[in-house]
């Protein structure tokens, strides 16, 4: 009897397999990670948009970012930008399509605002945690 694995099975196969090879080499380090979590057209359509810019920023690993879209009955969509679990960004899209450009461009310079206030606050020897 053949076994067979749904596409569902077959990722996390992959995953877990990447994951160890992972674990064996030190030296190999994972770029930024950006995650999908929506839903609908206009999520997706944002995402899609984002994603494209995401490829074009420099100087990203160690950051993970991920996209929330929670759909409101009558009303449209809530988009959430997350960035290493602090949140950056929330807009409303209403049921009518408007153009997402702006909004996604606004988010991805906040984005990289975020990313560089991070960068300038872990590395800068200056910046302490105690007043003295």
């Amino acid at each position: 009897m053949p076994l067979y694995i749904n596409r569902r099975e077959r990722l996390i196969i992959l995953l877990i397999l990447l994951s160890s090879s992972l674990v064996a080499k030190a030296d190999v380090e994972v770029g930024g990670l950006l995650l999908d979590n929506t839903v609908s057209r206009f999520g997706r359509d944002f995402y899609f948009q984002f994603s494209q810019l995401w490829r074009d920023i420099p100087n990203k690993s160690g950051i993970n970012v991920q996209i929330i879209e929670q759909v409101v009955p009558r009303a449209g969509t809530k988009l959430t930008l997350i960035m290493n679990h602090q949140k950056i960004y929330i807009t409303h899209m209403g049921r009518r399509n408007k153009p997402i450009n702006e909004r996604v461009e606004q988010a991805v310079l906040i984005l990289i605002e975020a990313m560089a206030q991070s960068q300038y606050s872990q590395n800068n020897p200056d910046i302490s945690n105690v007043e003295w």
